[in-house]
């Protein structure tokens, strides 16, 4: 099947097994670190929820520069060894500290800060090793089951973490995630090193971080997306916050209830995951028009009256904000040459990811003063507010028009074209203006 062909080469299966172990406990650990500020060390105070999550991502900001020239550069996979054994000892710190009653508010901010540096050298790595793995054009497919991996991990850990929260406490959930790192250090054990494909590398020297700022300059399609990312990353993606403050805040529910919302999301984002591996390629109005979609499906699970509906809300939620995702990833990595990837690939993390610094404490600050709805609501705007920039940018770009056809029937007497230099915009033998693919002229 087309939408899991990527399964069938070896290395890549290995590395989903291990990868999908890995994710379940980073789930966990991350449902488990914010209830343990949100509701132990904290009052339900959705600002500090905010702050350890800015002090986690916000080193993307600052090192993604450094972190796709090490991508670029270095062996990767010898990269991820370095970054997965050191977050493997950070989670375990902090499981100690909880374990034995010694965690603070500022504890956490620590650690917090801690693994947002190694997750930041981490990710260009993770998301470009990939390609080493599978051909280019599997490639598409292989990051869609990367996002659907990463999704099915976010269905069943927070459900674990939820139930372990409550039964044990959050500080065994850290400990139990320090071991799910050793099913992706066996994976990457597991790959023989001589059977990586061979990518172009990074040459020694000065201004290879310039080099790769200038390629995406030169990119008005990469900064489109990059620029929708970055409006959505920030202000609607902080599902944790809006689900806490929901779950706790207005609906008066548990670290349960809390755990189990965030598995029933992950059922819309594995099924725009899977959807996305099926398709041959990534196109930008896709991600647009998914954009827009989150912004509605947000608004709509903003209004819901009940805990019951506002989970049946988030399933779309979920479902478009991946396929947003999923196909901006894509997109970028698929229309980027391999010897850039890293670093075009640490600034799309570092978008993505950096952006919350900015966003979550805003968010959770509107959630603290005008409550969990007003802040859903500031999700909905960037989603509509990024659909309508991809929507303004492609019809530039392609110069299309609405061109009214009196022959036709019913809606189809409107039809768009385009008027730019070169393009097909006469008519065709049936003497109808020829309809031309935005994406193919935004791509070229």
């Amino acid at each position: 099947m087309s939408t899991f062909k990527s399964l069938h080469i070896l290395n890549y299966r290995i590395w989903f097994i291990g990868a999908m172990i890995s994710n379940i406990g980073t789930w966990m650990q991350r449902t488990a670190q914010d209830w343990l500020v949100f509701d132990h060390l904290t009052d339900h105070d959705a600002s500090a929820m905010g702050i350890t999550m800015a002090l986690q991502l916000g080193p993307q900001l600052f090192l993604a520069p450094v972190a796709g020239l090490l991508a670029d550069r270095f062996n990767r996979k010898q990269l991820l060894v370095l970054t997965q054994s050191a977050m493997a000892v950070l989670s375990a710190g902090l499981g100690i500290l909880v374990v034995s009653g010694a965690a603070q508010l500022w504890h956490v901010y620590g650690f917090a800060l801690l693994l947002g540096v190694v997750s930041a050298l981490d990710a260009p790595v993770r998301q470009t090793f990939v390609s080493e793995l599978v051909r280019d054009d599997y490639l598409p497919n292989a990051v869609a089951l990367n996002s659907a991996s990463f999704n099915v991990a976010r269905m069943i850990g927070p459900a674990v973490a939820g139930i372990l929260t409550v039964a044990v406490g959050p500080g065994w959930v850290f400990l139990i995630n320090t071991l799910t790192f050793v099913a992706l250090l066996l994976s990457l054990w597991k790959i023989p090193t001589a059977s990586l494909r061979r990518l172009p590398r990074a040459a020694a020297g000065k201004g290879r971080i310039r080099e790769g700022l200038r390629y995406v300059q030169f990119r008005p399609d990469i900064v489109v997306v990059l620029v929708a990312v970055f409006i959505v990353g920030t202000l609607g993606l902080n599902f944790v916050l809006f689900i806490a403050a929901m779950v706790g805040t207005e609906f008066g529910l548990d670290a349960g209830a809390f755990g189990l919302m965030n598995s029933i999301m992950a059922i819309g984002s594995v099924a725009g995951a899977l959807l996305s591996a099926g398709r041959k390629k990534p196109r930008l109005r896709i991600i647009f028009g998914a954009a827009g979609a989150f912004g509605v499906t947000s608004g709509i699970a903003a209004l819901a009256p009940s805990y019951f509906w506002f989970g049946v809300a988030l399933v779309p939620v979920g479902l478009f904000a991946i396929t947003m995702m999923t196909s901006a990833n894509g997109y970028v990595q698929t229309t980027t040459d391999p010897v850039m990837r890293g670093r075009v690939m640490a600034l799309y993390m570092a978008i993505f990811m950096g952006g919350t610094p900015i966003g979550a404490p805003f968010v959770g600050w509107v959630a603290n003063v005008a409550g969990p709805r007003w802040s859903l609501s500031v999700a909905a705007a960037s989603g509509l507010i990024a659909a309508l920039i991809g929507l303004v940018w492609i019809v530039r770009a392609r110069q299309l028009r609405i061109r009214f056809d009196r022959r036709a029937r019913g809606l189809r007497h409107f039809r768009v074209v385009s008027a730019a230099p070169g393009s097909a915009t006469g008519p065709d033998a049936d003497g109808a203006a020829r309809v031309q693919d935005p994406d193919d002229a935004a791509e070229r």
